[in-house]
This record gives C-alpha cells, structure tokens and sequence, in this order.
C-alpha cells in the first residue's frame, strides 16, 4: 500500500504536492503492472477469489520502506517515487477447502489535514484533488471541520454520479450524514444528534458490514425482483387488449370484467409481489459476509437496468400473445359433447381472466428463491382468492359475469388451455435460466449451488444418524430372568450393598454368619463326641466351602 500524505499550507504546495502524487501513481502503475491471481481450484472461479480477497481481513504490517519503490522489470528501471509503502499480506478464507494466500494488486492511500483539505476544495484545484482521490483505495481527511465533510461528499456527488453513504457518532457528523445518500448513525457516548439525522441507526461500526452486505443486498436484490415482477404482470395484462382489438374492430371493448381491471393490481397480484419483496433471498446472511463480491452487481446495476426492464417488458408481451391468441382459438366455435355452445365472450373474458392470475402466480413461484410460510399463504392464498372474490361478488351482488367462471371451469376445454398456457409461459424462462446457469454461471448462481448442497448434505448426514424406529428404546429397570436375555440385577441385590443397615452394631452379617457356623459345630460335636477334632476340622471345612451368600439368601428371605 503506497501512502500520500498532503500536508501542506499554501495554495501552491498543495497543487504540487497533488501534482507529484499524480506522477508517482502514474509510474508506479506503469513499472509494477497489476499481478494476476493465482488460479485456485474449487466450486468459485478464480476472478471471484481474487476480487473477493481485496475485500478479506488484512495482516498487520510486515514491514515499511520510505523512498523509492524497487521494481524488476524489463527494460529500464524506474524512476525514483517519495512514497511510503506498507508490504501487507492478504488471507481470505471464504470457506474454501483450500485456502491460499493471494497477492493483491497496488493500492495507494492519500492523508490530508484540514489546512490542506481547503486549498484542495478550491474550484480550481478539485478537480486534480478528485483525479488524485479516485485512484486511491482510502482517503484519510484529518483535524477538518463538519462543513469540509460535507463538501467533500458533495464533490464526490456532484463529479461521479456515485452513490454515498456517510457514517458517524457525533453532531460534527450531521452535515456529512445529510449531504450523502445514505445517512447511518452510530448510538454513543457523543449523543443522539448523528442517529437523528440518519436513515440508519446502529449500535456500533462493526455492524455496518452486516448493514451493507446483507440487508442492504438483500433490500436491492428483493426491489429490483419486485420491479421485473411487476412490469411482467403488467404488461401481459394490458396488451391483451391490444391483441383483442383486432378482433372487436378496435371499438375498444375491453378482453376482462371492468371490477377484474379495477382490483387486479390491488388484490388479484399484490400479496405475491410483497412477499417477495419482503421476503426472498437468493443467498443466506452467512454466504453474503463470506462472499463480498456478491454486493458488486449492485455497482453495477446488473439486476435492474433498461435491459431488464425491456427483458421483462418482452415476457410481459409473450405471455399476453400466447394467452390471448389460445384462449381465443379455445372458445371460438367451441361446443360441449353435451352439444352446448362455448363460444361466449363473456365466457371467453371469464376464462381469459383466470388463466392470467394463474400464469402470474407460476410465474412468480418460480422466481422465489426462499419460501416461507408467509410466501406459502400470499402465493396461493392469492390464487385461491381470486376464484372466491369472483364468484362473490358475481353472485352476491349480481355482477355481469355472473356464472360465466363456473361453467367455463365445468368444461376441458378450460383445463386443456390452462395447462398448454401455463408451460408455453413458463418452459421458455425455465429453459433461459437453466441454460445461462449451466454455460454461464454468475458468482450468485454458484454460491447458491453450493448452499443447496451443503443443505443436502446435511439432509443426509441427519438421515444416517436417525434410528429406524421413531420410539427410543427403554432399558427395563425390572429383573425378569425368565422373561429377558440380560442377567437382571441378582448380583447387585444378593451382595448386600444396596440393604438397609440395621441400627443394632451387633445385628451384622457377619456376626450372623459366625452365630450360625457355631451353632452347626455344637450340633456335630453332639453327634459326635469322640472324633471332636475331626468333627472341628468337618464343620470348618464345610463352613469354609459354604458360599456365604447363600446364607446372605437365606437372611434376606
């Protein structure tokens, strides 16, 4: 990272200061081209992993060289260039398999206090002060006062068109934070004053990485699906009676019931919309911070911009030809095996109307990416609405159409073109998107790729681990020998560790066990007086060989 520092007093130090910065960045960007990143293999591309490691966690310094930077290049050497330069490491993890630490390409970084930031303000000089600026990846202004903070935003408003967004903690701040864009407030020690003249308020700067790569990804992605989705549905509802004008004279009656026109956008196709303009997400909150070029297409414009917008006025106006131009050739000369007539133009509009609400709903189905219960009940309680909403007020308070929707879902006629509707709508967009995933994967369609397969697997791994039967297995605190395979705790209950102490010291078992080999020898010696040392070594022998919990049994009983 090279490092300018302005710190000069006058108008004309400054300008030339200015002017040899420009030079220097000039020759350091002609003698030390940018490196190109390593190719790393993996489920991203490379050109993402090194864009994405710009916006990685930086090392510390490893070192700084004042004076000329050395360069190895053919040819000449450079010249000599009065910068600073900090040599810093670069990692980004981002969840790959295979971390490796890439070189980034030059930086450069400008100081300027306040003295200096005024003659740089000058209309004369800020133009050389913007070109210098822009080339430079941080612009450090010191020791300045709130107007300098809200001139300098200005400046950048005014000359590049650009988008600001100004943050700060205290009332020297509010004039910056009301001359940019976005105003974001931090709530702190310095008052109230910045979070009362923002847009946003947060609690601390390090929630400004979760403000702008999540929600504020999220909040442009979901707006601009919001607009296509809107334009889509609007168009294919107002050129069908453009398409029906051939047919009627151009006598302008319209193809739909003049209460259909009236609460179509209001509540035929709104709740859709708002779910996912509330809810969708191509890309958790996990993968929007691990991948930070993902917040690039919003730089760019790429997900609504007049190519979009005449893309979606495209669809808009083939799903209006295929809808009317079918339903049409379905109730023309149409009749029933019952020998009925179809051909109804109130049929037709009944019809015609229904399959529009139908084609809407597939078509923003399938532009969900994150289904909630919430886009559940909005997606097709809508759809279900409609048919309740028609028949009522049709029949309640005796409408025009009245039976004309009833009898046309009575028909296959009606479910025959539904159905060729519905996929000649839908199959084209589907056979576009799958084929521009495939060939030509954006950085969104793979982050989003392998997000579905980390779910999937650990869809599996929770399979694996599930036990075949969803009752979890007792183990019987009973001992039933003749009714289980396990010995039971005999053992235990025969041993005497779990048995009731007896408060009398003399009540023991082993004074019992003594009592009771006592008692045996004075019954043989009485059977036996004249062996009395055979009758001794007799009853020790047998008391010996006695197992002593079976007399433990015995007691027990």
């Amino acid at each position: 990272m090279d490092v300018f520092i302005v710190d000069a007093s006058t108008y004309d130090e400054v300008q030339q200061q200015l002017l040899k910065f420009r030079d220097n960045i000039k020759i350091v960007n002609t003698y030390k081209p940018n490196s190109e990143p390593a190719a790393v293999g993996g489920e991203l591309d490379a050109a993402h992993k090194a864009n994405s490691t710009e916006n990685g966690v930086s090392g510390g310094a490893n070192g700084a060289k004042v004076g000329g930077t050395s360069n190895q290049s053919c040819g000449s050497g450079p010249p000599a260039v009065s910068v600073v330069t900090f040599s810093t490491e670069l990692e980004y993890l981002g969840g790959i398999e295979d971390p490796q630490v890439e070189e980034t390409t030059v930086g450069f970084a400008i100081v300027i206090n306040g003295h200096s930031l005024v003659h740089c303000l000058h209309p004369q000089m800020e133009r050389l002060f913007l070109d210098v600026v822009m080339q430079c990846k941080a612009v450090i202004c010191c020791r300045v006062t709130p107007l300098q903070k809200a001139l300098v935003v200005e400046l950048v408003k005014k000359s590049k068109h650009a988008v600001t967004l100004a943050i700060g903690d205290g009332a020297n701040d509010v004039s910056m934070i009301k001359a940019a864009h976005i105003g974001v407030g931090i709530s702190g020690e310095e008052g109230m004053q910045a979070v009362l003249a923002s847009d946003y308020s947060i609690a601390q700067f390090r929630f400004l990485e979760r403000l702008l790569l999540v929600h504020g990804r999220w909040s442009y992605y979901r707006m601009c699906s919001f607009l296509r989705y809107f334009f889509n549905k609007n168009f294919a509802f107002t050129l069908c009676h453009f398409w029906y004008a051939f047919f009627c004279g151009f006598s302008a009656q319209t193809v739909f019931d003049p209460m259909y026109i009236s609460v179509y956008n209001l509540f035929y196709t709104s709740l859709p919309v708002l779910a996912v303009g509330i809810f969708d997400q191509d890309v958790n909150d996990k993968n929007s911070i691990q991948y930070p070029q993902l917040y690039k297409p919003g730089h760019m414009n790429l997900f609504f911009n007049k190519k979009e917008f005449f893309r979606s006025a495209l669809s808009g106006c083939f799903v209006s030809i295929i809808l009317c131009f079918i339903a049409y050739g379905t109730y023309n000369d149409a009749a029933t095996p019952n020998g009925q007539g179809l051909s109804d133009y109130m049929l037709f509009c009944s019809a015609t109307a229904a399959i529009l609400v139908i084609v809407n709903t597939a078509q923003i189905a399938m532009d969900t990416q994150y289904w909630t219960v919430f886009n559940h009940i909005m997606i097709w309680g809508s759809l279900a609405f409609y048919f309740v909403a028609d028949n009522f007020y049709n029949y309640v308070f005796n409408g025009p159409y009245v039976g004309s929707l009833t009898k046309a879902m009575g028909s296959a006629n009606f479910w025959f073109a539904t159905v060729l509707i519905v996929i000649m709508c839908v199959l084209p967009v589907l056979a576009y998107r799958f084929y521009f995933v495939d060939v030509f994967p954006t950085l969104s369609d793979r982050v989003r790729l392998k997000q579905r397969l980390a779910q999937v697997r650990s869809r599996q791994s929770q399979d694996v681990l599930r036990t075949p039967s969803a009752r979890r297995a007792r183990r019987s605190i009973r001992s039933g020998y003749a009714f289980a395979h396990q010995e039971g705790f005999g053992r235990l209950i025969t041993s005497g560790k779990i048995m009731r102490k007896l408060p009398n010291a003399e009540f023991t078992i082993p004074n019992i066990m003594n009592k009771l080999n006592m008692s045996n020898s004075t019954k043989e010696s009485n059977r036996n007086p004249p062996n009395t040392a055979a009758t001794q070594e007799g009853s020790s022998g047998s008391s010996g060989g006695r197992a002593p919990i079976q007399d433990l049994d015995t007691i027990n009983l």
